[in-house]
């Protein structure tokens, strides 16, 4: 008998993840890969030959989830969900192939088109109906490149006030701020500078990720797209970008007021997380329940629980490890938990 392999994917608009369990049902492998799908479809084409090359993608059953829809290529978020499902029945056999809608679980590409709200941007219930399956009470923050979802998680479910993303945003439960691709003018508006407050530009001269690359903070696995000047991402470009920031060059301040000013930054971005965090607590998390830290900015998770004296959980610890590879699979949390969910389901739901 052939060994059945499960590969969940979580289609993002500027990476691919995915995760592949085994026969056993052990996670052999987790994979990301840098896909800017606002650039075209091509990019994610590319992602799956290359995977293609590594993993048993003919071989396994697939079950999906994505936030790629909201993407500016697409004129509305259910074209994308329906050009998207398109494109992944062309490349994976689609009598294998499960998209996840959240609460109504998994459906057929085939049926795609009947609940593309569902579909949506639902990598988040994913993450979090698994984990409160493992876990019961806690509050889980996924923080990415990009985005924070903060999930409260009661009675082994997700306890969540909103679903799609324009809901979550006037929930809380969507943050729009992450370790790489947030621009800094999105965290501040002015920062303390040589003794005095300066505003910044509102430019995209810097994002997070050059922030914590002067603090070096930042895994080197979450870094995947280019600078926002297209130049290195050492230490001293970074500085120099932020310089730009506040309307000045690299050579006018000493490296410890960039680092200082690197630090400023960083603190209101955990700033904007506390009160994101405190929101959700005050539905009545209780006192012990921990704050369960996923994706590439999970050190922050580690800050805020810290700062909030809240206990704290790598989601890899209940994850576990993968067989090969270096990459975290916190990194790939929706992947992962989307591959698990579809390996307990008997047959998927229609």
């Amino acid at each position: 008998m052939p060994e059945h392999h499960i590969i969940g994917w979580d289609l993002g608009g500027a990476h691919l993840k995915t995760a592949w369990l085994d026969g056993a049902g052990s996670l052999r492998q987790v994979q990301q890969q840098a896909t800017p799908l606002w650039q075209g479809l091509s990019h994610l084409g590319d992602a799956l030959a290359r995977l293609a090359r590594e993993w048993p993608l003919e071989e396994a059953d697939h079950y999906l989830t994505m936030t790629a829809e909201l993407v500016d290529r697409f004129e509305e978020r259910r074209q994308g969900v329906a050009e998207l499902a398109a494109f992944m029945v062309g490349r994976l056999p689609s009598e294998r192939l499960w998209l996840y809608a959240g609460p109504a679980g998994f459906v057929s590409a085939a049926e795609a088109g009947r609940l593309p709200d569902a579909i949506a941007s639902a990598n988040w219930y994913a993450t979090s109906d698994w984990v409160a399956r493992q876990q019961g009470e806690a509050l889980l923050l996924d923080v990415g490149s990009t985005t924070a979802d903060l999930l409260l998680l009661r009675s082994g479910r997700p306890d969540n006030r909103g679903y799609t993303d324009r809901e979550r945003l006037a929930s809380g439960e969507l943050v729009y701020t992450g370790v790489v691709r947030t621009p800094v003018m999105a965290v501040a508006s002015r920062v303390p500078f040589g003794g005095a407050w300066q505003g910044l530009c509102a430019e995209h001269f810097a994002n997070m990720a050059d922030v914590y690359r002067v603090l070096e903070r930042l895994p080197a696995d979450a870094d995947l797209h280019p600078s926002c000047d297209g130049r290195d991402k050492g230490p001293e470009a970074s500085m120099r970008r932020l310089a730009r920031m506040i309307g000045a060059d690299l050579s006018d301040a000493g490296a410890e007021d960039w680092r200082q000013l690197a630090r400023y930054l960083a603190e209101r971005q955990l700033d904007q997380l506390t009160r994101a965090a405190l929101l959700q607590c005050s539905r009545g998390l209780a006192p012990q329940a921990p704050f369960i830290g996923a994706g590439a900015g999970r050190f922050l998770v580690q800050q805020l629980a810290d700062r909030l004296e809240r206990p704290f959980l790598d989601i890899d610890a209940l994850l576990g490890p993968a067989q090969s590879g270096e990459l975290a699979p916190a990194v790939c949390a929706p992947a992962v938990a989307v591959a698990r969910l579809g390996q307990q389901e008997s047959a998927p739901c229609n």
